[in-house]
């Protein structure tokens, strides 16, 4: 290489630093490289290891271990100063080294603290490589522990720590704690799978391949690494299209899921009423004169409605769909379709037959939603679950909870002693709000009331066990519909050796498709999902009538009068079982009020059967490592 051409490299590089430096400060942001020796103190460094000599990514090069020649950079490591400085002099040395038939050999040297790596020997090598793209640079790592603590981005780096010693990676850096285990999966690997150099190569070659996309589609501006946004790419396709794509269908196919990688960054929109019906005239006049006249509706379930309840109560839901709606809209049906491929399929025949709305009624169809999101935008998918970040897939729930609270209060107004039993599904989300929520309610009219919690996923004769300890009232499991009326259901009065049911709330899905439906036709559909990249979750209760509660004919009056002013009072919003909690925390409560006497079940504790929806929508979900035949979530 000519001295020439090195100093035409330093010119170039030169304007990018200094365009750089006047970005970075009309944007209020600290121009030069970041100083390790000023970020942080000894007392937040738990230790050092020496990690020898590594590839490191050069995006991941962010600053300087001491002061001493920050100026002479911008934050990207481009030069500052002029092209007959000493510095520039030495600067297209190394540039004419680079290129030379030596190259650059030495290594630099470097600390590296939360994944990011401050240079101590080594900077213009550094600027040098980066003029020129280089994706990695080797340096001698110095990494530095910092002190545990709870904070989000701790255990994410020591979540990394852990997995490092599998990967030997540093590009791969994730947000989320668990997210390590989930991207092993996804490659087919398993959980303690040690990467060989070539699958290291191979990984490292895709991903940057994916950081380009990445990077144009604006993920730098994001509070993600490309690794979460790669993870939830990998939920929709194969690392191998990966390798596969031209780089046009690779932009693509990220545009697909983008609105997915953004909610990674938003907290999820939880819906907790019905859509009003917009206005006609000014803006909501002009942004939705296209509102459909008629709607093809598909309805897919894992299930048939013989042989499950609850596929029973979404079919009746439909029905009631179809008689409300009538010729506005067309449905499909396709039921006893099992996760994966075969939902796949259905979803796709749905849409080949003209489906524009697709609802699938239980959550192991979330993946099958997820490519059918990504592969038809212009198709509105629904899956019946909670607390789903995809803003591909919107998930939709009823607050059970609010039925259970006056549940609560009936139970508390029998009961004699104050000892009522309780017999928990599953530790999913929102199901420990409903045991508050009723324990909450037997206090108001009991204020000894203590709640004795057994979980049906733990033990199969739960109820048994509570009546032969002496528990004469028991919440069980609640009834689907109001017309499927098989004791025990709801609460429960032991009465001469059986089971005679008092209340029970109940969902009424018809409700919910009809307001889902109808907020489409209105316009209502697109106002919720006016912020672009923001998961939305449906989760509506009495007030929309979407549940309700059934009430035994022989209920005293009295306490038939106490349940009918708490149902008004939880409609009109004048009495709230959580005062003061947002929908977000009620949701994902997992932990229990003081008067309930057990726990929430760990994973382990799981009867077989019961581990597959805890794996789903499990309040600790994201610590239990994916099994194969999981979808990612």
């Amino acid at each position: 290489m000519s001295r020439q051409e090195a100093a035409a490299q330093y010119s170039a590089a030169l304007k990018q630093g200094r365009k750089t430096y006047r970005e970075y400060v009309i944007r209020g942001r600290y121009p030069y490289p970041q100083v390790l020796d000023e970020i942080i103190s000894e007392t937040m460094v738990a230790g050092q290891m020496d990690l020898g000599v590594l590839e490191i990514p050069t995006d991941q090069i962010t600053g300087t271990k001491t002061a001493g020649r920050r100026s002479a950079f911008a934050a990207d490591f481009m030069p500052l100063l002029d092209a007959d400085t000493e510095f520039g002099g030495k600067w297209m040395d190394l540039c004419q080294a680079h290129l030379g038939d030596e190259g650059i050999r030495d290594p630099i040297r470097c600390y590296e603290y939360l994944g990011r790596f401050y240079v101590q020997e080594g900077n213009k090598r550094v600027s040098v490589l980066k003029s020129y793209g280089a994706p990695t640079i080797p340096g001698h790592v110095i990494r530095m522990v910092p002190v545990w603590s709870s904070e989000q981005e701790i255990l994410a780096y020591y979540d990394f720590m852990d997995y490092y010693t599998q990967t030997r990676l540093y590009r791969v850096r994730f947000s989320r704690v668990g997210s390590f285990p989930k991207l092993q999966k996804a490659l087919g690997y398993e959980p303690d799978h040690i990467w060989t150099e070539d699958e290291r190569r191979r990984f490292a070659a895709g991903f940057i391949y994916f950081q380009e996309p990445f990077g144009k589609l604006g993920g730098g501006e994001l509070p993600i690494t490309a690794a979460d946004a790669l993870l939830v790419w990998l939920k929709v396709y194969h690392f191998d299209d990966l390798l596969g794509f031209s780089a046009a269908e690779l932009m693509k196919s990220v545009q697909a899921v983008w609105g997915d990688v953004k909610a990674l960054s938003e907290p999820i929109a939880v819906e907790t009423d019905a859509p009003a019906e917009p206005r006609d005239n000014g803006l909501f006049g002009r942004l939705f004169k296209g509102k459909p006249s008629h709607l093809n509706v598909a309805f897919i379930s894992d299930q048939t409605p013989e042989q499950s309840d609850w596929a029973r109560a979404h079919d009746l839901g439909r029905q009631y769909l179809e008689a409300v709606m009538g010729d506005r809209i067309t449905t499909q049906v396709f039921n006893g379709v099992r996760p994966g491929q075969e939902a796949e399929a259905a979803m796709e025949e749905a849409v080949e037959h003209g489906a524009q709305v697709v609802f699938a009624v239980t959550p192991p169809l979330i993946g099958a939603c997820r490519k059918a999101a990504a592969r038809h935008p212009e198709v509105r998918v629904l899956n019946c679950s909670v607390s789903m970040p995809y803003a591909g897939v919107r998930t939709y729930y009823s607050r059970i909870y609010e039925g259970k609270y006056i549940a609560g209060a009936i139970a508390g107004a029998l009961s004699r002693n104050g000892r009522i039993g309780y017999v928990a599904s599953n530790p999913i989300f929102g199901v420990p709000a409903s045991i508050n929520a009723f324990a909450l309610g037997a206090q108001l009219t009991n204020p000894n009331a203590r709640i004795i919690l057994r979980w049906s996923c733990v033990e199969e004769d739960a109820m048994d066990d509570l009546a032969w300890q002496g528990v004469s009232l028991i919440s069980n499991r609640d009834i689907p519909t109001p017309d499927r009326i098989r004791e025990p259901w709801g609460l429960c009065r032991i009465q001469n050796g059986k089971f005679h049911s008092l209340a029970s709330p109940y969902w009424h899905w018809g409700n919910v498709y009809t307001n889902l439906i109808r907020g489409i036709f209105n316009g209502s559909w697109d106002v919720q999902g006016a912020h672009e990249g923001q998961a939305v979750n449906y989760w509506w209760g009495m007030n929309s009538r979407a549940i309700d509660i059934l009430l035994a004919d022989d209920l005293p009056a009295g306490v038939r009068q106490l349940a009918d002013i708490l149902r008004r009072g939880i409609i009109d919003g004048s009495i709230q079982p959580f005062q003061g909690a947002t929908p977000e925390e009620i949701l994902h409560m997992d932990r229990l009020v003081d008067c309930v006497e057990g726990g929430i079940p760990r994973y382990e504790e799981l009867l077989p059967m019961a581990r597959p929806i805890a794996r789903l929508q499990g309040v600790y979900r994201d610590t239990i490592l994916p099994e194969k035949e999981d979808p990612i979530l």
